[in-house]
Order: C-alpha cells, then structure tokens, then sequence
C-alpha cells in the first residue's frame, strides 16, 4: 500500500502549491488515489488532532492510548508537539500505520519561538506591514526548524473591547489595518510557499466574531447584524483567504445563536463556497464538544454530527470524531463525501507541504540549531519592539534622555524583570535569563561609565503593600532623573485574561504619585497587553512611553529609544478608554440622530453626563522626539466619478531638530447613505521618515471602489453623494477636504 502513495507523490514532486483559486491537479490525482485506499475509520482518524503527551493549552481528555492510536492511523495531526527529536519520534510511530500517512505537527507560534517578538497588538503599533511579515518569516524559519509544519496564527479577531484579554494577541479595532496585517502575517509564516523548509501553513483564527464577545468576558455569546459581520468582523479573514492561507480555526462564540463550530453559513456556504476556500477547518480546543454546553447539540454524537455537515474538518481534541463520527456514516447522518471533502482537504496540505514525499523534511538537527540563536533573527527582533512602542506624552522634553546623566533611578516592579518581557503566548527556555537584557542592563550600558543608577522596586505588580515606597521616594531623591515602569503582569492579558478593571493593578499608581510629587523628571514606562486605564499618570507624568510586551529584545529596544537612538514612531491601534463605562469605544463608530458635538453638548445628547465624549488616547495617536506639520487637504478636483481617480495630498514638514518617522493617516466619511456611515474611516497610510526641517509632498488616490459598503441587503456597493476626507497624524485630526461622489 505504501509503494502507492509513494508513487502518488511522486507524479507531483515538481508541483507546486496553488492560490485559493485553483488547484493543482497532480496533487488532486494523488491525494484521490491515497483516499481511495482508506478506509473509513483510516478517514476519520486523518479529521482527528491529538494533543502531545508533554503540554497542553487547554483542558485535556485523555484516552490512556495515544501511541497505539498513532501506530494504527487514527490520529491525523498533534499539537504541543516540538523539537526535531520529539517530532521525528512520533512521525516514526505514525508511519507503522497500514497507510503510512505522515502526521501534521501544529503549535500556537503566536509572536515567535525561540526569538520572541512583540505582543501581535503591539506589532500593530508599528503600523510597519513589512516589519510584521519579517517577524513571522523569522517565527516561521525558527518553528518549522523544530519540527513545526502548521502554527495556529494569526489572529485576526477584529475587537472594541480592551477587557477582552485576548486583544493582545490581535490587529486592534480597524478592519481596514487589521486585513493589511492579516495579509502581512500570513505571507510571514508561509513564505516562499507550502513545501519550502523555512515555511509553516498559517490558521486564520478565530471564524468568526469571537472578538465581539458581549462585555469582553471570553467564550462569551455574540450577537450581530449580518451587515456588521460583513462590513467589520469578516474582511481580515477574506484578505487571509486572498493571500492562500493553508487552514483556518472556528471561533468558541455562537453567533446569532448558531456555534461557530456548527455554522454551515460560516464554513460551508462563505468560505469554502462563496471564497472559494481549499484548505482546511480546524475546531478550537474542544469547541465541537462544547456545543453541549452551549445547548446548541444534546450529546457528542450530535455534536459531531452538526461539526461535520457544517464544514468543520479537524476535531482539535474534543474526541467527538473519533467516537462517533463512524456510527454516524453508517445511520445516514453524515454523508460520506463530507468525510471525504475533509480528508481531501488536510491531505491536500501534507502533500503541499512535502511530507508524502520525506516524512522527515522538517526534522533536521542541523538546520534546528543553525535557526536556535540566529543573531540576524535577534536584529529583526529589537527593530520592530523599537518601532512598537508609543510616546504617549513629553513635556517639556524629557525625552530622549543623555547617556552624560549623572545619575538616573529606576523604580518599580519591572525594573530587572527578563521572562516578562517575552508576554502571554510565548515560550519560557531554560536560558532566558542570560539571554535576555532586563531595562536595569540595557540602561546600564547605555550610561557613560561616570554616571550613577539608583534601583529601588518601590511596589510588586498587584498587592496593596506600600512598604518599598520609601525606599523608592529615596532613590529617585538622589537621581537627576527618574525612569518609573509599571504595569500589568505578563499572563493578566491572553486568552481568559478578560479583566472588568482596567486600572493599573495593586498600588503602582499610588507610586506614580508618590514619585512624581517629587517634581524630578519622570519617565514612566507602562507594560501591558492591552490598554489600560492610567488617568492620573497620563495628566500629571512628565513623560509617557507605552511599552507593550516587545520579546526577547524588549529590554535593549526599551533602552535605545529611552536614549534617542530610536526615535519613537509607533501608533495606537486601538482608543484608549478614560473609564470601563467608556466601553466599547472607537472610533469609527455611527453617529446618532442626537450626537455630542463636545463635553459641553450632553443635554438630550447620546453622551454619559458624567464622563467625557473623548477616548483618553485616540485610535492612531503617538508622538515623536520632533513636531510634524500638516498643510491643508488640497484636491486634484472637487468631483469624483466611477473609473476617475481623486487626488488628495498635503505636504509635511518636520519642524523639529532631529528626524522622525510620521505614519500619515487618510479616513473618508460617507455623509449620507443608503444605510449610515461611520464618522470615519481609515482608507490609507504612509509612513515617511523626514529629516529636520524637511518638507515633503504625500499624495493619497482614491477611486469610488474605496467608498464601497454593505446595504441592506448585503450587496458590496458605493453611492454617489458627499464626502469628507481627512489626512493627519491620527483619527481626530481633523484637517478635511470636501468632494461629490457623482453618479
């Protein structure tokens, strides 16, 4: 049977992996030929994902057998199964089964895996498409050098809500940023394409919604219209979809009372019919089991049941295929070409990715340890953590600080931290403390060899033990300036991370105002995975720069831009919240029929009477160690019509006296429509670096195919009418120009 598939393979060795849109048809003839060997139970354990015997990133079931199920074919793919040797043993014992077919190897590389990157949402702060695409090149290069074939990323949950703990690990609020960076990721881990050794498939994850989850509480329900699912939630995963993502991973959520798992509208009808989809679907932990609990299916056999006819190929360990996906072919209730349909699919992709071929393509210690401690990876990495970060706030200049300090303390519970740095989702190894600079090292190198540091941990992250806050007052007593880092713990934000309070945690804000009392320049830098609420620290702290979790060159990345060696150029990609009451706030929402003009317009109006109408940061703020100007909005002409193009520019100027970076933000509003509009939406940026005193002219083209929108009736359209366009520094900028959209 073996010489078969063998042969199989053999007619396709030269060909290679297609686009969504057409197939390739000696791979189509030998995985037919493959599946017409198999038999049933030989099919269903190719739908059936285990995970390893070592780790775990949910609750696990254990079946006391897993090996011999290997052994005998019934297990078609294992997560948390890394490194060459441990892959190569089960690949192994996977090809003493009577078909020999190779096993897929999948793991959550969600921001890098031996060089760990910046957070997801804080890589989105760089706005830097490019820097994004290198950092999941260099995840890919690394994983697949462990054995790795297929990490579940990215995630392209589009979500408002900041208590959401898994905001970290996506593109922020914007749909429009956020399928940019869904293309810049998928491209990143699938490099050269399917087959190439430095490559892994991506997963377009979580289809679809879950980031809308009701009160940011995760797994929670979600209830939308299908226009807004449209218009906001499903455009990343088409640009997934577009760019010839190998799988993608269905969502925990219902929505609109339907299971993702279990939606045939979702999985068979949009993507694998309308977009023309030819991977494959794979369950989330458990999520075909747990439409019991969702009330969706009475037992596991129908679970399986609704799974299957719905389009979901791979059960990620609920066990339910297994057990009771044989007994439902044989009663009539799931057809067999919709078995065949998903072993088609993932048998599809272990041919595209060579392992019919050579089972061991991807276990080679060699090539392991040549990608362990790549130092070209680590520049990659300390780049983008660099471009990451976000200078909320500068008075009077503090920053950038001069290595001639005379003497600087640093306070608080981060200070000589080195595994937070790496974040939720990321992986701890052994030497990570040698490996790994604390903010303490990288400062200290830094500094000129006269200077002093002064250290004091002041508060821990959470707690209400006020007992190192003398110590703290008295350190950055002595210093010409003070360098302050708070924030939340690196696990208080990822996947059931979902936080009611916001606020800085324990008394690091009591050491914000304990510190700043003391009128010495102060920098606070703020560690998070989300946004967080700081109201006192953003209006009385000199200097505030908003740090994320940037990886394993967190530390050095912290300190070049600490010292002007980098100049900060990162954005928001999501609204900052004054308050939990504020949310969900962003800002490209719909105006109502009484809107707040300002925080002085509240009577009768759709604002809270005691809060304002303002986010504290907006979405696409940051700022820079110079000043850029804008000029008015001018246009090529007043009119636009379908198949001309629509001119707008502006000149910039840098006014200050060194060179920067300025990400230059274009948002249009539809004045009227069909349906309403949002009061703005981002369409288009550049990032240009100008140096002092520079000007330069930037030009944005816009044709009626970027005023499109989903009717009521869901059809894709533009209208004629009048517009408003807006090019500056972030979503409240509001330097506008006016056109007609004719007919």
């Amino acid at each position: 049977m073996s010489r078969i598939i063998s042969f199989a393979w053999l007619l396709l060795c030269a060909a290679p992996a297609t686009a969504q849109t057409g197939l390739n048809k000696k791979t189509e003839r030998a995985v037919d030929s493959v599946l017409r060997l198999m038999t049933l139970d030989e099919k269903i354990g190719q739908m059936n994902q285990y995970n390893g015997p070592w780790s775990a990133t949910g609750p696990l079931t254990n079946d006391g057998n897993l090996l011999d199920q290997v052994k005998s074919g019934k297990v078609g793919s294992m997560l948390n199964v890394t490194g060459v040797k441990r892959t190569r043993e089960l690949q192994e014992l996977a090809l003493q089964s009577r078909l020999k077919i190779p096993l897929l190897f999948g793991q959550d590389v969600i921001h890098g895996y031996r060089t760990i990157f910046p957070l997801p949402l804080a890589e989105a702060a760089s706005w830097d498409l490019a820097a994004m695409e290198a950092s999941a090149r260099v995840a890919a290069k690394e994983a697949s050098a462990a054995g790795i074939h297929w990490t579940f990323a990215p995630m392209l949950d589009i979500s408002r809500d900041p208590r959401w703990g898994r905001v970290m690990e996506g593109a922020g609020e914007d749909t429009y940023l956020g399928s940019l960076i869904a293309t810049a990721r998928v491209k990143g881990f699938q490099g050269k394409g399917f087959g190439d050794t430095s490559a892994v498939m991506a997963c377009a994850k979580h289809f679809v919604a879950y980031g809308a989850a009701e009160g940011g509480r995760d797994y929670n329900t979600v209830d939308m219209s299908m226009r807004r699912l449209h218009e906001v939630y499903l455009p990343p995963f088409k640009a997934a979809a577009d760019a010839g993502v190998a799988t993608f991973m269905n969502s925990f959520n219902d929505l609109n009372g339907i299971p993702a798992t279990g939606s045939k509208y979702l999985q068979r009808d949009l993507l694998k019919g309308a977009w023309k989809f030819n991977g494959f679907m794979v369950s989330d932990w458990g999520s075909i089991g747990e439409m019991i609990n969702h009330g969706y299916a009475k037992d596991n056999r129908e679970a399986a049941m609704l799974a299957a006819n719905a389009g979901s190929d791979m059960d990620m360990e609920s066990r339910s295929y297994t057990k009771e996906l044989a007994t439902l072919v044989k009663e009539g209730k799931v057809k067999m070409s919709v078995i065949d349909d998903a072993v088609r699919r993932i048998l599809r992709k272990k041919m595209e990715m060579g392992l019919f071929a050579n089972p061991y393509k991807y276990a080679d210690l060699k090539r392991e340890q040549d990608n362990w401690d790549n130092p070209e990876h680590r520049k990659i990495a300390r780049d983008i953590a660099q471009k990451s970060m976000v200078l909320l706030k500068n008075e009077g200049s503090v920053l950038p600080l001069s290595t001639k300090t005379s003497s600087i303390a640093l306070i608080g519970p981060f200070v000589k931290a080195k595994s937070d740095h790496l974040g939720f989702w990321s992986y701890d190894w052994p030497d990570d403390t040698a490996r790994i600079s604390s903010i303490w090292e990288a400062v200290s190198r830094k500094m000129g060899g006269d200077s002093k540091l002064l250290y004091a941990k002041g508060a821990a992250i959470t707690g209400d033990d006020r007992s190192g806050f003398a110590e703290a007052i008295e350190k950055a007593g002595k210093a010409e300036i003070v360098i302050l880092t708070v924030g939340e713990a690196r696990d208080m934000s990822g996947e059931a991370k979902s936080r009611s309070s916001l606020q800085l945690p324990g008394v690091q804000e009591e050491l914000v105002k304990a510190i700043v009392a003391l009128g010495k320049p102060t920098v606070v830098l703020i560690s998070a995975g989300r946004p967080l609420i700081f109201n006192w620290t953003a209006d009385h702290a000199p200097a505030i720069l908003y740090t994320w979790w940037l990886g394993t060159e967190g530390g050095n990345a912290i300190a070049d831009v600490l010292f002007g060696d980098y100049n900060p150029s990162g954005r928001l990609p999501m609204s900052f919240p004054r308050a939990e009451g504020q949310i969900p706030i962003y800002y490209n929402h719909y105006n109502t029929g009484r809107p707040a003009m300002h925080d002085s317009d509240k009577f009768y109006r759709s604002a809270y009477t005691d809060l304002s109408i303002y986010p504290k940061y907006p979405f696409g703020y940051g700022l820079s160690y110079t000043q850029f100007e804008y000029s008015p909005v001018s246009l090529s002409a007043a009119t636009l019509r379908k198949g001309q193009t629509l001119r707008a520019s502006v000149t910039l100027t840098n006014k200050g006296k060194v060179a920067g970076k300025e990400t230059v933000q274009l948002y249009i509003r539809d004045l009227s429509g069909s349906v309403v509009r949002p009061v703005k939406e981002l369409k288009g940026f550049q990032q240009l670096t100008l140096a002092a005193g520079e000007s330069r002219k930037i030009s944005f083209d816009i044709t009626v195919e970027d005023l499109r929108f989903y009717n009521e009736q869901l059809q894709y359209i533009w209208e004629p009418g009048a517009f408003k366009l807006y090019i500056g520094k972030d979503a409240a900028h509001n330097n506008e120009a006016a056109f007609e959209v004719l007919q």
